[in-house]
């Protein structure tokens, strides 16, 4: 039931990233870079954008109590379900706890930035379509904001094999689209 429902969830019409697409990379990275990471690790992933309303500042909350529900009706102990709860809080700052999964889950949910020309530019495309209700000047000042944030960490992604794998091509999609954000043909 609740497999159906999350998969119904990540169907709903107004999403164009946050989709079963987006998911589907998730859980692959999981399966290809993970560390033997906990099964919470891959709920977590499955709930993180399982409620997603982009004139919402709540999802991530919301997700976490959708999962707190389910995870329940399954059985699974309080710890384990306050642990999830936490995993998919980590996608709302994308800054680590103190939980060893953390950098590995965060990386996961931030990998699109490193993609391929093609598929980050998709990704850019599908976003703008979910904040299509936003004015132009805004959408592109705001979205600025956040890519900008990304690059004056540290590194955009935590864990070393995400360095490696994603960072350098990471910086160039972000810059390269700040750049036409901030200077439209």
């Amino acid at each position: 039931m609740w497999h159906a429902r999350l998969l119904n969830a990540y169907s709903e019409t107004f999403r164009a990233y946050h989709t079963a697409q987006h998911l589907g990379e998730c859980l692959d990275l999981l399966d290809r870079h993970g560390r033997e990471p906990t099964g919470l690790m891959e709920m977590a992933l499955w709930f993180h954008d399982a409620v997603y309303d982009p004139r919402a500042s709540d999802n991530e909350e919301r997700s976490a109590e959708l999962a707190r529900i389910a995870l329940k009706e399954g059985g699974v102990a309080s710890t384990e379900i306050a642990e999830v709860e936490r995993l998919i809080m980590l996608t709302k700052s994308h800054q680590p706890g103190g939980g060893p999964d953390d950098p590995l889950l965060i990386d996961i949910d931030l990998a699109i930035f490193g993609q391929n020309e093609d598929r980050f530019d998709e990704y850019e495309k599908q976003i703008r379509l979910e904040y299509s209700w936003v004015p132009d000047p805004i959408y592109r000042a705001k979205r600025v904001e956040v890519l900008t944030a990304f690059l004056q960490r540290q590194s955009i992604f935590m864990t070393r094999e995400f360095q490696e794998l994603f960072e350098a091509n990471a910086g160039v999609n972000i810059r390269r689209l700040i750049s036409t954000l901030s200077f439209p043909t």
